[in-house]
């Protein structure tokens, strides 16, 4: 009996615990469901009396139905010849509708060297396009299509767009046609060292952009095209290209490919803006190292801000005639902050010669000591194709007799007394050369290693992409020439 005395008690404890142990679970279950049930009601009852995400979501399908019908799918065929054959291959990508003309803007690098390029529209219908022109520097370009039952784009305003707008995507990736992505400005005046692009100035976008989107446009949420997806961060090292979606697409803003396609589409070739000065990176002054400049080294030391050191200025130059000197930091261009080096001559080559532009600019005062703010202005002059050629292959082509090149056009025509097709006319060849042998001033150049040509800018462009690496230039290259008395011949030029 005592025995049980003493435990006893323990015992209904025990029995006591081991039943709340069993009971609690259930009870915090039942309670944890009662919660949900009332979380779920609430929830559904709020959806049910607002209409944000309805909204939002018409508003979506609107920008899809306004902007679908103006997008374009891109099919292209390219012979390539071989050795001993040829060898046909398909690619695509997207474009856009620029006017009823039938005017379709894309990338460059989606039509270039194509032997046969159709488009599709939203409807299904496939039409034969042909090439109106391109500029390999913006990697832009312009096709033509028979006219009738187009939806041309409506165009915004790039420079208005801000980090954190919404932006959407459309074009066909991975083949996946007249698709559309949805994202933010991620960031704007990007440059990303594309190695065929020579004038960037992105906008940065986390919507979801694929090979196949190259070409298609960038919306504001008011179904304006603002830009044109052209590359993609892959993601691989500081690889940019047509890798997979990363989140970092690259456009062209639409006030770049507004001067270059309106003026393909006027004058067959694209006249660039020239300012005369070289610009250096803020980052790189600081970064240490030599600077001989006072005026930069006082950038280095005192500038806490961003924009692009000038770091040359041309005599007689736009700039120089405007009072740009060396030392001076661009901080703003027509309003619009600097933040990078590489966005001044990619502004400045999107703005038509005789533009007036007007800069923001610190400089250091070496009396005071102190960085003066100031604004400038400067009417642009015309940027010859020869500056942004290399002067290896200007040596090189006057080495193989060509003295004097001009781009085909009706002025040059006349004077040559030639007759005007697209192409670069030769105006002087040096007598006894080998180029001199087999043609004559007046005579046209049409093609460069293959691939037709339209100016002297796109010769220039051809032959400097066939260097190697190391920028070495082969040692001959391949000219499709127009006679005067209209043959057309195949002739090898050597440059060494």
């Amino acid at each position: 009996m005592k025995a049980i005395t003493t435990y006893g008690p323990a015992l209904v404890v025990l029995a006591a615990v081991g039943a709340v142990l069993v009971a609690a679970p259930t009870v915090i279950r039942n309670s944890n469901e009662a919660e949900t049930l009332t979380n779920v009601r609430a929830a559904a009852q709020r959806l049910e009396q607002t209409d944000v995400l309805a909204l939002i979501n018409q508003a979506q399908r609107d920008i899809a139905t306004l902007v679908e019908p103006s997008v374009v799918h891109v099919s292209t065929e390219t012979t390539a010849q071989r050795r001993r054959f040829s060898e046909s291959y398909a690619s695509s990508g997207s474009g856009w509708i620029w006017d009823e003309d039938g005017h379709i803007v894309t990338n460059a690098h989606v039509v270039d060297g194509a032997d046969r390029i159709q488009i599709q529209l939203h409807d299904g219908e496939v039409r034969s396009a042909t090439l109106v022109g391109l500029d390999l520097h913006t990697d832009i370009a312009v096709l033509v299509v028979s006219t009738g039952r187009l939806h041309p784009s409506r165009r915004g305003d790039s420079d208005a767009i801000r980090q954190g707008d919404q932006v959407f995507a459309f074009g066909s990736p991975f083949d996946f046609r007249f698709s559309m992505s949805r994202g933010i400005v991620s960031g704007l005046g990007r440059s990303a060292g594309l190695a065929d692009i020579d004038y960037e100035n992105f906008i940065q976008t986390d919507a979801a952009i694929n090979p196949g989107n190259s070409g298609g446009p960038l919306t504001d949420i008011r179904g304006q095209v603002i830009g044109m997806n052209t590359a993609i961060a892959t993601g691989r090292g500081n690889s940019v290209g047509q890798g997979q979606f990363a989140g970092i697409g690259l456009a062209i803003p639409i006030a770049m490919i507004d001067s270059v396609v309106s003026q393909i589409i006027e004058m067959g070739e694209v006249k660039k803006g020239y300012l005369g000065v070289s610009v250096a990176s803020i980052t790189l002054l600081r970064s240490g190292g030599r600077i001989d400049n006072a005026s930069l080294r006082a950038i280095a030391k005192d500038f806490k801000g961003e924009g692009a050191a000038v770091s040359f200025v041309s005599e007689g130059s736009p700039a120089a005639k405007a009072g740009l000197l060396v030392g001076d930091v661009i901080v703003a261009l027509d309003g619009k902050k600097i933040t990078e080096d590489g966005q001044i001559p990619a502004i400045i080559s999107s703005k038509r010669p005789g533009t007036t532009v007007q800069f923001s600019i610190v400089r250091p005062n070496a009396a005071t000591n102190a960085l003066d703010e100031l604004q400038l202005t400067a009417t642009l002059a015309e940027l010859d194709p020869a500056l942004r050629a290399s002067p290896a292959l200007l040596a090189a082509l006057r080495r193989a007799g060509f003295e004097s090149l001009v781009t085909s056009n009706a002025a040059s025509a006349a004077r040559l007394e030639a007759t005007h097709h697209p192409g670069v006319l030769i105006e002087d060849l040096r007598e006894g050369s080998d180029v001199d042998r087999v043609l004559d001033e007046g005579d046209a150049i049409i093609g460069v290693m293959g691939q037709p040509i339209q100016t002297i800018d796109e010769l220039y462009a051809r032959v400097q992409r066939s260097a190697n690496p190391r920028g070495v230039l082969p040692p001959e290259i391949p000219l499709t020439c127009q006679l005067a008395d209209g043959r057309t011949i195949q002739i090898m030029v050597r440059l060494y």
